[in-house]
């Protein structure tokens, strides 16, 4: 229940900062305003400093369990090339990343459940080629 909670809390911040409307993707997409970038740049700090918090710290997490964060491979590599190209690509074409989907079909937006099919479609398709694709 906890979960369902903190997803339709996020939801509303979501749509009440506008972050997941179509003229505000445009808007960055194009470069046009700031607000995106804004918004994007925040989180990127907030997780910045969770994080060095949570490695200083030894903090742990609600069930009282170490939380590791493991390092990541620094190197760019043409997965990533192709990966974020993809996911912006489709960002841009559809106006909505795959996350804020659930609350733009919640504020009415019917038309999102298409591309939600399409994540979905998406990911499955990923599942089964996962074992074939490079790591």
């Amino acid at each position: 229940m906890r979960f369902i909670a903190a997803g339709i809390i996020f939801g509303f911040i979501l749509i009440k900062s506008e972050v997941v409307s179509w003229f505000r993707i445009q808007e960055m997409f194009l470069f046009d305003a700031f607000h995106m970038y804004g918004v994007i740049g925040s989180a990127i700090l907030v997780g910045l400093i969770g994080t060095q918090i949570i490695k200083r710290w030894d903090i742990k997490d609600i069930e009282g369990n170490e939380i590791s964060i493991k390092p990541k491979d620094n190197t760019l590599t043409t997965r990533y090339i192709i990966g974020g190209t993809l996911f912006g690509l489709g960002w841009a074409i559809v106006g909505a990343c795959p996350g804020p989907l659930y609350a733009l079909i919640g504020t009415g937006y019917l038309i999102f459940i298409v591309p939600l099919l399409a994540a979905i479609a998406g990911a499955g398709v990923y599942g089964v080629l996962q074992s074939k694709l490079p790591h």
